[in-house]
C-alpha cells in the first residue's frame, strides 16, 4: 500500500508548484481520513484506489506515509529558503 500510494503520490505531484503539492496533500490527507460515501476530488480519480484504506486505521498510516513524508520534505525546503 505505501509503495503503492508513493506511485501515485509521485505522478500526481508532477508539474505542480510547492502551493499546490500541499493542496494536494490536504486533500489527500483527508480522503484517507474521511467518510466512505465521500467523493473523491474530480481531478484526482486515480487517487480513488487509495480511498478504501480509511475503513483499515493501520492501512491508512500506510498509504499515508509517503505523503507525510513529501509534506516533511515541502516544510524542510520553505525553513531553508525562509
Amino acid at each position: 500500500i505505501c509503495m503503492a500510494s508513493a506511485s501515485l503520490m509521485t505522478e500526481r505531484m508532477k508539474g505542480l508548484s510547492v502551493d499546490e503539492a500541499r493542496a494536494v496533500f490536504e486533500r489527500a490527507h483527508a480522503m484517507f481520513l474521511s467518510d466512505p460515501n465521500s467523493e473523491v476530488w474530480p481531478d484526482a480519480q486515480e487517487l480513488a484506489a487509495l480511498a478504501g484504506v480509511r475503513e483499515y486505521p493501520m492501512r491508512v498510516k500506510c498509504a499515508s506515509l509517503p505523503w507525510h513524508a513529501l509534506r516533511a520534505a515541502l516544510d524542510s525546503a520553505q525553513s531553508v529558503e525562509g
